[in-house]
């Protein structure tokens, strides 16, 4: 899983503090051992919830469920950085992606209704 290695180190060099490294250190250890330990499945969000059910199963308080999340979330940024970098396609398809929702949104917002959200 090199991706997943190279997403790791660039999260943890994004961070100043010693403790900080560590701590996210820990959280994506732990969340790429929980990953593999299952046969092989794609890096969604299906699998960051089923890693939340896992970390509120075993009674963790809310804060350390967030600060394992959220060093899970920046992992995924920089996978998907990592991806979007080594094939361009998909750099073009999530820009593409991106401009039909902005224009969607701008178009939404003259004619005063809701803008579009999504995830």
């Amino acid at each position: 899983m090199p991706d997943l290695e190279h997403a790791k180190a660039a999260v943890l060099n994004s961070l100043n503090s010693t403790d900080a490294k560590r701590g996210c250190r820990h959280a994506i250890d732990e969340f790429v051992d929980c990953y593999c330990s299952e046969p092989r499945l794609a890096f969604n969000r299906i699998v960051v919830l089923r890693y939340r059910s896992h970390l509120e199963s075993r009674q963790l308080a809310p804060g350390t469920i967030n600060l394992r999340l959220g060093a899970v979330r920046r992992l995924a940024y920089e996978a998907a950085d990592f991806l979007t970098r080594r094939m361009p396609a998909a750099k073009s398809a999530s820009w593409a992606f991106a401009s039909a929702t902005d224009s969607r949104q701008n178009k939404a917002m003259r004619f005063g209704k809701r803008p579009i959200v999504s995830d």
